[in-house]
């Protein structure tokens, strides 16, 4: 499928085995001030917390793992500047939870190359497809299920429901464009299209308004509103629709960041008088972190608890870290995933980090379902789940709750 993974895996690896041998680095550039910084923050708490207890028993057979952040606020310009960075540099090993579709997709070219060097992309924070497809993909890993997945999956249970008049509130660029897309895809595989859509511009604050397009849907008159953005804006949404009477369930992806769109919903909620959190079904691509069946849920809590990860230096000094949430916990359980390549590469460094990643076939990471790539595969888990907002956060969503939605 892709013929010309072996030169860049064993690029990879030559580049790599330059790299310091006493500790292992990772380069992160992500979104830690603005108004998506609790994407990037959390984000690498959750992995922290992991590190942190790795380090503390001993590293990759005795190696510290760690991660080197740079801010680019959620921006396309400084992520490219951070990626050359890191290119430059003997250090980082690989590039490392990147955060958003429009910073990854500006940097992927850079993959194939930058001054004679090449490193690969662990885990990005996006569930766009550039990055799952040639001729980029054979340089990512991807753990998270993709936006066409989650889109797919919330068309399927609205169509189930007689809801057919599906429409899209979006971010205007190509996060936004890809979640339209996977959209307009689930629709159209099932005969059916968009009844209207409308669009915000990336970087919008919960205080601006959205009543303009809160005006455009409600015009289409939708059965739900599948929403693709980040929280502020897709919260700003939120609360103008049902201030204006529009009550369809909406649904957001989960890109969106769970608790921190809570967090405004409430607060605005409690000024207000208000609810805003009703007829809400959030998309995640990780397992609620309130199932404590689950031997990953149960280890993310402790050590969260346990090593609770400050937020970095270069962040908002009056950032409050969340205790627990969907974004940090796939941050750990992408520690999780960094740590078992790692260990596979340590262990024979001349094949490469890329060919390290592919020999993990099927490994347990504490989750519902087991962790697999390959030469073909790179990406880990396909698993999409549904969240529903009870008792002050969100929750797995049973049947009945979606009964109680049908037309």
């Amino acid at each position: 499928m892709w013929t010309l993974i072996v030169l860049c895996l064993a690029l990879s690896g030559a580049t790599a085995r330059a790299q310091d041998t006493a500790r292992y680095v990772l380069g992160m550039s992500a979104a830690f001030t603005g108004s998506s910084d609790g994407l990037g923050v959390e984000l690498y708490r959750g992995s922290m917390a992991y590190f942190n207890y790795l380090n503390e028993h001993g590293g990759i057979n005795g190696k510290p793992v760690s991660i080197r952040i740079l801010d680019d606020g959620y921006q396309p310009g400084p992520a490219i500047d951070n990626t050359i960075e890191f290119l430059r540099g003997e250090e980082p090993l690989c590039l490392f939870n990147y955060v958003g579709t429009p910073t990854v997709t500006r940097i992927l070219p850079l993959l194939k190359g930058y001054s004679g060097r090449r490193k690969l992309l662990f885990f990005p924070f996006s569930g766009a497809e550039p990055q799952r497809e040639l001729p980029y993909g054979r340089y990512v890993f991807n753990l998270r299920a993709s936006y066409r997945s989650e889109l797919a999956g919330l068309v399927d249970r609205f169509l189930r429901l007689n809801r057919k008049r599906l429409a899209v509130f979006y971010q205007a660029d190509a996060f936004g464009r890809s979640g339209w897309d996977g959209a307009h895809r689930a629709l159209k595989s099932r005969g059916f299209s968009l009844v209207g859509e409308a669009t915000y511009r990336r970087g919008a604050r919960f205080g601006e308004s959205m009543k303009r397009q809160v005006e455009i849907l409600m015009r289409a008159n939708p059965d739900a509103i599948l929403s693709i953005g980040s929280y502020a804006a897709c919260a700003a949404f939120i609360r103008d629709a049902r201030d204006m009477g529009l009550e369809a369930p909406i649904a957001n992806v989960s890109f969106v960041g769970s608790e921190k769109l809570l967090q405004l919903l409430l607060d605005a909620g409690r000024m207000r008088g208000r609810d805003y959190t009703t007829n809400l079904v959030n998309s995640q691509v990780v397992p609620s972190y309130e199932d404590l069946s689950l031997p990953a849920v149960r280890e993310y809590r402790d050590l969260m608890d346990r090593y609770a990860p400050e937020a970095p230096e270069l962040s908002d000094r009056d950032y409050a870290p969340l205790r627990y949430s969907f974004t940090s916990f796939e941050g750990f359980l992408n520690a999780k995933a960094m740590a078992r390549i790692l260990e596979a590469y340590d262990s024979a460094p001349e094949q490469g980090l890329g060919a390290a990643a592919e020999s993990i076939r099927e490994a347990d990471i504490g989750i519902d379902v087991p962790m697999r790539f390959g030469p073909d595969r790179h990406q880990g888990v396909d698993s999409v789940y549904f969240t529903i907002f009870r008792d002050g956060r969100f929750v797995p969503m049973d049947e009945g709750q979606w009964r109680a939605w049908q037309l």
